[in-house]
């Protein structure tokens, strides 16, 4: 039992705030909420057509939920009064918290509730549309379901609008997070989900509190078998000042946060609308749908715009098999041409029995099947004309056990009646074809690693730099390749007799050695240099031969995350080719390998056109040593290394920069 339950699913709700009240109360009582509403108001006998109380003793019982509409000052006291009551927990309506410069009030408000929870401050409200529970001080666009999906917003505002949506989603509650003082995005949500009433959750995101919880959440949706899907926002940012490395610009962003939902197997869409479409796969098909996809439709033009959107998304349509194309050549004889995406032409348009077996013959073969079909609009047009086409997608699902997914290719083009309609007989109807392809690749999400948590977090904390010569004396103690070399206070003062030319002569004391012109390369004596203005020292080494490819990897502290590591194209084009992949530590070699492998550039690390392959197995294999370098010395902030010089066999750290406290 969670100790949201009595606030989320309460038997009796407390309002307070006249205004606030009154719109509680009418939206309480247009659902038609079973128990008891209760207005406490000083001066008021009545609010609403219900009896009004004076004071929060006064009450029959420690009410369950209680709606706070006052000003943020009074919201302090009677916080403090409900926890001394012993009430279930309350929201939080008012503003001027943390988020307008006030977190001493706060603090104040969190330690007035002490245990009991509270929604807020700052917060919009929740809304229980199984039991028509409305904590919730304005309209709304949802209706009394026996089960749907969760909302949850750290925004009120973007709720709400998701709350309007006319695609036929089911929702059974509305919750907001607010300024998430004293319960979390995880913990509401976990409470959400132990009602299993619940089919999916839907999050909008604006910053994660706790992401081992996060991710311990994710988990558990998944064993319940039912699906996650977030916006994050705040990509356009970077996640972290960018401080000396290029993986700080380079990893910024979203890069953070979408590894971590990738490696929990939370869906990340960018959209409202995708978020909306991706849950109704959920509500009716679970968490992961399977990546073989097939496409109909009764025109050549849907057949190319389908393929052609689906590429970004990386949805691709596998040949039609051997037995599928005979039995469907059966049924449309010689002139379409059988194929995936499949244009079946419309001499079966309206006859039911063959378009069932078409629908069905081409689903059979696949996990799920897109049925392009935009109805004629109603107001203007007849559209049972294409009853029989509709009645084939759904009768081709049952016949074959298979997802079939009619797709609008333009939203309005369906009309809400008829999805809600499909959805009572297990069909998910997708409005907007890129909207469906987008949903469709966001329902593939696979899920994360049992146990898996990322590793937690450190204060932030000054650090300095240290020369190359310290960090890559650091990085040969945990068995990473360096290149052999010596150092000196001087020029005069380095000893080369025992390295082998060409030589690497490099100043000390530069975060970006090229850019201060403190690199000379191809030496073969130091005969005749010039001493780099600004060096603290130098290093001389054995310049790397052989390499087939230039790799960066760059592991750093984050504040959310607690480690992340930074894989993609190096050396000093790095930020030009802006080619990298995130992780959230740990991660294993295998995992690093396969998080290479979606680089754009990989095929030029794997023998593209008869090129040498890099040995990127040695890149993950020091990834991983980096990683475990990184966990066992919290003093550690920062390791980049660029480039990671890659032969066919092997990988040499040829630059480290390496920050710690």
């Amino acid at each position: 039992m969670s100790r949201l339950d009595r606030l989320l699913r309460p038997r009796h709700i407390a309002v307070l705030g006249a205004g606030w009240a009154l719109n509680v109360i009418e939206q309480c009582q247009k659902m038609g909420f079973k128990g008891p509403v209760w207005p406490v108001h000083p001066t008021k006998a009545e609010i609403g057509g219900l009896k009004a109380y004076a004071s929060l003793a006064d009450l029959p019982a420690p009410p369950d939920a209680t709606f706070i509409g006052v000003n943020r000052f009074a919201t302090i006291d009677v916080v403090a009064d409900l926890a001394a009551l012993g009430a279930g927990g309350a929201i939080c309506f008012a503003s001027g918290w943390t988020e307008a410069g006030e977190p001493g009030l706060q603090d104040k408000l969190v330690a007035a509730a002490g245990d009991m929870p509270i929604l807020g401050p700052n917060c919009y409200g929740v809304i229980n549309y199984l039991d028509g529970a409305l904590l919730w001080p304005d309209q709304h666009g949802g209706i009394p379901v026996d089960k749907g999906v969760a909302l949850v917003s750290q925004s009120s505002n973007i709720v709400i609008n998701l709350g309007m949506q006319q695609r036929g989603l089911p929702v059974a509650y509305v919750a907001c997070l607010g300024n998430a003082a004293v319960v979390g995005l995880a913990e509401l949500t976990g409470a959400l989900l132990d009602d299993p009433r619940v089919t999916a959750v839907g999050l909008y995101i604006e910053g994660i509190d706790d992401a081992p919880a996060f991710a311990a959440l994710a988990e558990k949706a998944r064993g319940m078998g039912k699906g996650v899907v977030a916006i994050k926002s705040g990509k356009t940012e970077l996640s972290r000042t960018a401080a000396a490395s290029h993986t700080a610009s380079l990893a910024g962003g979203g890069a953070a946060s979408s590894a971590l939902l990738r490696q929990i197997g939370v869906a990340e869409v960018n959209t409202p609308s995708e978020l909306i479409e991706t849950l109704k796969i959920f509500h009716l098909h679970g968490p992961q749908i399977g990546t073989r996809i097939c496409s109909l439709s009764c025109s050549g033009g849907e057949a190319g715009l389908v393929a052609d959107l689906a590429a970004p998304y990386g949805i691709d349509f596998p040949p039609v098999p051997k037995a599928t194309h005979d039995r469907l050549f059966a049924v449309l004889g010689e002139i379409p041409t059988i194929s995936n995406p499949l244009d079946y032409h419309t001499f079966i348009w309206g006859d039911g029995p063959k378009t069932t077996e078409v629908f069905s013959a081409m689903l059979d073969a696949y996990d799920a099947g897109i049925y392009i079909i935009d109805s004629p609009r109603a107001d203007r047009c007849d559209p049972s004309g294409y009853d029989p086409a509709f009645r084939a997608i759904v009768d081709a699902q049952k016949a074959t056990g298979k997802i079939a997914f009619p797709v609008a290719s333009m939203a309005e083009n369906f009309g809400e009646g008829r999805v809600t309609a499909m959805m009572a007989e297990g069909v998910c109807a997708l409005l907007g074809l890129e909207t469906a392809l987008a949903a469709i690749k966001a329902a593939q999400t696979q899920p994360g690693v049992p146990g898996w948590r990322p590793v937690a977090t450190l204060a932030p904390r000054e650090t300095r730099l240290l020369t190359e010569a310290e960090g890559k004396a650091l990085l040969a103690g945990a068995g990473v390749a360096v290149p052999r070399a010596v150092t000196g206070t001087s020029l005069p003062a380095l000893d080369v007799a025992g390295l082998t030319a060409p030589f690497a002569l490099k100043g000390l004391g530069f975060a970006h050695k090229t850019e201060a012109g403190a690199v000379r390369l191809g030496l073969t004596s130091l005969d005749g240099q010039a001493e780099m203005p600004g060096a603290t020292g130098y290093l001389v080494e054995e310049m790397v031969t052989g390499a087939v490819a230039e790799v960066l990897l760059g592991l750093r502290r984050d504040p959310v995350y607690g480690v992340t590591l930074t894989l993609g194209m190096g050396g000093v084009t790095a930020e030009v080719l802006a080619d990298t992949v995130t992780l959230v530590w740990p991660a294993t070699e295998a995992q690093v390998l396969e998080a290479a492998r979606s680089l754009r550039l990989w095929p030029l690390l794997d023998g593209y056109r008869g090129r040498p392959r890099a040995d990127m197995g040695a890149v993950a294999a020091m990834a991983v040593r980096l990683g475990s370098l990184m966990l066992g010395d919290d003093s550690l902030e920062e390791i980049e290394i660029n480039p990671v010089m890659v032969r066919e066999v092997g990988a040499v750290a040829v630059d480290a920069l390496v920050r710690r406290a």
